[in-house]
């Protein structure tokens, strides 16, 4: 990749790209929808930092984001490559594990590695808990920390691309 090439990719990533980061790939490419340029022309993609290659999303991660109208079926894994890193302004964990492990296998990267609830102002709750494997009212406690912590992201990318609400 060159050094003249933009920065434009936000970034989720989880453990297997099977759950979290899928879910908050939808759910905060919906969000950007409805912005004006620059954040409208963001990419968004997700990843794995154990992901096995062209996995579907879970079922229940499907349904709760199906119970909001959007579609999770699509979906299939990657794992989080240099490539892949190097091309995102902004990379957002789920845990602080993904962040370490993150930073660990990538440590120049151009762009930031942070937490996706830690820009939720007096959140005592900044990691949002692997669902795998729960019922489908974890999936959705899941899937509503994320769309909690989109305003606060979206703010905090306004103000790093000099953008007016």
């Amino acid at each position: 990749m060159s050094k003249e090439t933009p920065l434009n990719l936000i970034l989720f990533v989880c453990t297997a790209n099977v759950c979290r980061s899928p879910m908050a790939e939808v759910l905060f490419r919906h969000a950007l929808a409805a912005e004006k340029p620059p954040l409208s022309e963001l990419k968004v993609a997700s990843a794995g930092v154990f992901a096995s290659a062209h996995q579907p999303a879970t079922e229940n991660s499907c349904i709760a984001l199906k119970k909001v109208k959007l579609d999770l079926s699509p979906h299939r894994s990657q794992p989080l490559t240099e490539d892949l890193a190097h091309q995102a302004l902004l990379i957002l964990g789920m845990t602080q594990t993904h962040v370490e492990l993150i930073k660990e296998a990538f440590p120049n990267l151009p762009g930031e590695v942070r937490l996706m609830r830690e820009f939720i102002p007096n959140n005592p709750q900044i990691e949002i808990p692997d669902p795998f494997g729960s019922d489908l009212a974890i999936y959705q406690i899941c899937r509503d920390s994320m769309v909690e912590a989109i305003p606060p992201l979206l703010d905090y990318l306004r103000k790093k691309l000099s953008v007016e609400k």
